[in-house]
C-alpha cells in the first residue's frame, strides 16, 4: 500500500500542481487511512468496500473529529480511491456513491475597520524590520492576498507605477490593484529597508528576513500575532484574518461579489458567499439596535 500511497502523492504533485500544505494534508490523511486499514488486517486496498470506508468514518467520529475534519478525510480517501479505479488498481471505488457530511459553514473573523487601522498602525518606521512589517501588512490589506501569496512574491510581481501586484497560484495568474496607502509603503521599504537587509543582490523575493532571505509563513505568524498583542486586539487574528476583512470591507461598502471573487482568486463564487452573509448579519445587528420597533 506504501507504494500506492507515493504514486498517488506523486501525481497530485506532477499533474495536478497543488501546492506543499495540501499535499501534506491528503499524505497525512491517506496515511492514517492506511494506517487504519492495517490495524483491521485489511492489508489490500483492493480488498476494501464501502463498509470499510463507513467504519472508518466512524471511527473518526467517535475520536470526536469535527465534521470538517472527517469531510476533509473523506474527500481525500475519495481522490485515493478514484486515482486507484482509473489505473484499473481496484475494480470498484467504493467511495462514489458515498455522500460527505454536511458541514456547517462558520462565518469567519473579521476585524471592523477601526481595528484594522489600529493593527496597521502598529509597526512603527523607526527601523528596517518596522518599515519591512509596515509594508507587508498594508499589502496584505490592500490586496486580501493569502499569506503564501504574499510570501512568494517577487520584486517582478509588483508595479508600483500602476498599482498593481501579479499573484501566481499554480497555472493561474491573477492582478490585483494595490491602493496608494500600500504603494507608499512599499516603496519606502523598496527604497529605506529591503537593500539593507538582502545579502544577495540576485535575491528575487520581495519580503525578506533579517538573515536577507524569503520570509517564512511562520515568520509572519509572529509578525502578526506581535502586532495583535501591540494593538490589544481581543479577537483571535490570523494571518488570515486581514484577507477576510479585505473582503467583508470591499462588501459593505459596495463592491459586487464577482469582482471580489477575482480579487480573492476563488474559483468558485460560492466560496465568496461567505462574506454577503457576514455582511447580512451585520445589517441586522445596526436594525436591532437602530430601530425603535425592532
Amino acid at each position: 500500500m506504501e507504494v500506492q500511497v507515493e504514486n498517488f502523492i506523486n501525481f497530485l504533485e506532477r499533474d495536478k500542481r497543488l501546492s506543499l500544505n495540501t499535499l501534506q494534508s491528503y499524505k497525512r490523511d491517506i496515511e492514517q487511512y492506511t494506517t487504519y486499514l492495517k490495524e483491521i488486517n485489511a492489508n489490500n486496498v483492493a480488498a476494501t468496500n464501502k463498509t470499510t470506508v463507513i467504519a472508518y468514518l466512524l471511527n473518526l467520529q467517535k475520536k470526536g473529529r469535527a465534521t470538517s475534519t472527517i469531510s476533509r478525510n473523506l474527500a481525500s480517501i475519495r481522490s485515493f480511491y478514484q486515482f486507484l479505479h482509473k489505473n484499473k488498481i481496484i475494480e470498484l471505488d467504493p467511495t462514489s456513491e458515498l455522500e460527505s457530511p454536511k458541514v456547517e459553514k462558520k462565518l469567519p473573523q473579521i476585524l471592523s475597520t477601526q481595528e484594522v487601522e489600529l493593527l496597521l498602525d502598529q509597526p512603527k518606521c523607526l527601523d528596517l524590520k518596522g518599515i519591512r512589517d509596515k509594508a507587508m501588512l498594508e499589502l496584505l490589506y490592500a490586496t486580501g492576498i493569502r499569506v503564501s501569496e504574499l510570501i512568494s512574491l517577487n520584486l517582478a510581481d509588483i508595479n508600483l507605477e500602476l498599482g498593481f501586484i501579479k499573484c501566481n497560484k499554480g497555472t493561474r495568474e491573477r492582478s490585483i490593484p494595490i491602493g496608494s496607502i500600500s504603494v507608499a509603503a512599499v516603496h519606502e521599504y523598496l527604497l529605506k529597508s529591503r537593500n539593507f537587509l538582502i545579502q544577495d543582490v540576485n535575491e528575487e523575493a520581495l519580503f525578506v528576513n533579517v538573515n536577507g532571505k524569503r520570509l517564512t509563513r511562520q515568520g509572519f505568524w509572529k509578525i502578526i500575532k506581535h502586532y495583535k498583542n501591540q494593538a490589544n486586539i481581543n479577537k483571535d487574528i490570523t494571518p488570515h484574518t486581514l484577507r477576510h476583512s479585505f473582503a467583508a470591507h470591499l462588501l459593505e461598502n459596495g463592491a459586487d461579489l464577482r469582482s471580489i471573487q477575482e480579487m480573492l482568486g476563488h474559483s468558485d463564487i460560492s466560496s465568496t458567499q461567505i462574506y454577503a452573509q457576514i455582511a447580512k448579519n451585520k445589517i441586522k445587528e445596526i436594525y436591532k439596535k437602530t430601530h425603535p420597533r425592532a
